[in-house]
């Protein structure tokens, strides 16, 4: 059962440094004015193109031993990560309301990963 708690995990930082990519893939396509298939083809985003399919496949081993209904209200992890990510390498704001709602989103996964 540990193997599939580690492959969740690992699913979540991997969909989590996909994101990432492709935000870099996305604001270097802005700057530049490219368009969409610019975007696609920029290296950042296929890295992060693939890297969700990784997730995805990692995903599907966790789900042989975890309840669909606990994997991914855990996923939901990655949402508090990603939010901090945003502000500190893309200058994303972090309102009162943002930090609040990320608040509630980690007690929660706390809490349902503590009822697994």
């Amino acid at each position: 059962m540990m193997l599939h708690w580690i492959a969740l995990a690992t699913a979540i930082c991997t969909s989590m440094a996909g994101q990432v990519l492709l935000k870099a893939g996305a604001a270097r396509s802005v700057a530049s004015e490219g368009g969409f298939f610019d975007q696609v083809f920029r290296i950042p985003t296929m890295v992060g193109l693939v890297l969700y399919g990784g997730a995805a496949l990692l995903y599907i081993i966790a789900l042989r031993k975890i309840p669909m209904s606990v994997a991914l209200p855990c996923t939901a992890a990655s949402y508090v990560i990603i939010a901090i990510i945003g502000w500190a390498m893309f200058g994303e704001g972090m309102g009162m309301h943002k930090m609040a709602a990320i608040g509630l989103i980690a007690a929660g996964v706390a809490l349902l990963a503590t009822t697994a």
